[in-house]
């Protein structure tokens, strides 16, 4: 990937701003996290219900996670350019427009019970939180102490995880329960199976118009808030900056890190409802099931809340393999076993994936001096793992069944614990002053 001679402004704001001043804007990001982290996890509570509605196999109902999780790799590099152009605060709002359009698409979708509609709405929702991403995952890194940055990143992850364990009540009470009382329908015909099919689209029209309500409001809310204005790229005053992000292989594996962690927690999530409701494991209904995915992201967000603690104190590195161990463990025991022990098993899993991403982020980061900017952009498109993955679960899922489809996360995770092992340690390149100068 080409660099460019402008960079983005990334320095800390503490030494020209009153602790008060960020503190007040952090509390303001924290609520984009929170609402993206609901949005991220209502797709595992429409996979099942689109798949129903459909009549969809595992691999097309994967769909959703491609299209959705492809965005951040199509929009990841744009949005950076936009961002640069306008600043974190406008690109803050941009992205909640966005965002909000796509809540309003999923109207017309069900309305005309197109499920190619559909794709096309999760797709614009999704280039909406890409933008929001890019823009406030460093907006938090600026507003403070350099030393402190990683602790407020994974606070406000916290509060996505928090997101993602909301969303699947709303998710369960509002469309699930409508799917199993439309099923008793299309036993009695197929016109009357058919109309099933609407009543049962029209089931996410409530839902996402209060979501795009929602954010409306929060892209009003940015609009009149007066936050440091930072982002903007300036010109670089180095125009002989040496090598590339590239060069250095602790960012090429945490890249791939990144990439098959968002694939592994994903495709586990997407599985979840389909796994529980099979006779074997929990016999639950989907609408039961999808109260059992609070647990999983739940799990996620208490332990970054533990880990953020515990990492003052032992290796990052340390805890994101034994992490990933304990989740090999679990992914082993969900997939040979059946009942309670799986299905509790695999919504452990949550508690596991709580540190890693901004583990391996802040990790894959380290030391790249100049070539911070680009390496944070190659991370976020690793976040397509979140599409690729998934699909591949659900074909392996139509082969061989949902069970033995673990075999992918369980692989990412594997990876994962060889990561912080060793991969992040790796020698990094060094360049002699005849380079630099």
């Amino acid at each position: 990937m080409a660099t460019s001679q402008q960079q983005p402004e990334l320095t800390s704001v503490d030494s020209t701003h009153q602790v008060g001043d960020f503190r007040f804007a952090l509390v303001a990001l924290t609520s984009l996290f929170f609402m993206w982290g609901f949005l991220t996890c209502l797709n595992d509570i429409l996979i099942p219900y689109l798949k129903n509605m459909f009549e969809l196999n595992y691999t097309q109902a994967m769909l959703v996670q491609f299209c959705f999780f492809g965005a951040y790799f199509i929009v990841s590099i744009p949005a950076g350019s936009l961002v640069g152009k306008i600043g974190y605060q406008k690109g803050i709002i941009t992205g909640l427009v966005i965002a909000c359009i796509g809540c309003l698409l999923f109207y017309p979708s069900a309305s005309y019970g197109s499920y190619n509609m559909f794709l096309f709405a999760f797709f614009i929702l999704a280039s909406g939180i890409t933008i929001l991403q890019v823009s406030a995952n460093p907006y938090v890194s600026v507003l403070g102490p350099a030393k402190t940055a990683s602790s407020r990143l994974t606070l406000t992850q916290a509060f996505n995880s928090l997101g993602t364990t909301v969303a699947p009540f709303f998710g369960s009470w509002l469309i699930l329960s409508t799917v199993e009382h439309d099923e008793k329908i299309t036993e009695v015909g197929e016109v009357i199976g058919q109309l099933s099919v609407q009543q049962q689209a029209t089931a996410v029209q409530t839902p996402y118009l209060i979501l795009a309500g929602a954010l409306f409001a929060l892209a009003v809310i940015f609009m009149l808030l007066k936050l440091p204005l930072l982002g903007k790229k300036v010109a670089s005053t180095d125009n002989h900056a040496v090598g590339s992000a590239w060069q250095y292989p602790h960012l090429v594996l945490g890249a791939v890190g990144i990439f098959v962690y968002v694939g592994a927690e994903v495709g586990i999530g997407s599985f979840l409802i389909s796994f529980l409701t099979q006779d074997d494991i929990g016999g639950l209904s989907e609408s039961q099931a999808a109260h059992y995915i609070a647990y999983y992201f739940g799990g996620a967000m208490v332990g970054r809340f533990i880990g953020a603690g515990v990492m003052q104190k032992i290796k990052a590195g340390k805890v994101l393999a034994f992490n990933a161990l304990c989740a090999c463990a679990l992914v082993v025991a969900a997939m040979f076993s059946a009942g309670a022990v799986a299905m509790w098993a695999l919504l452990l899993v949550g508690l596991c994936n709580s540190i890693m991403f901004p583990t391996i982020f802040s990790l894959a980061l380290q030391d790249l001096k100049q070539h911070t900017s680009q390496g944070s952009g190659i991370l976020c498109l690793a976040i397509v793992g979140g599409a690729v993955l998934p699909l591949l679960q659900g074909v392996m899922a139509d082969s061989f069944g949902i069970q033995l489809a673990f075999i992918v996360p369980l692989v990412c995770y594997g990876f994962i614990g060889y990561y912080g092992l060793v991969g992040c340690n790796v020698k990094r390149p060094q360049f002699n002053a005849q380079q630099q100068g």
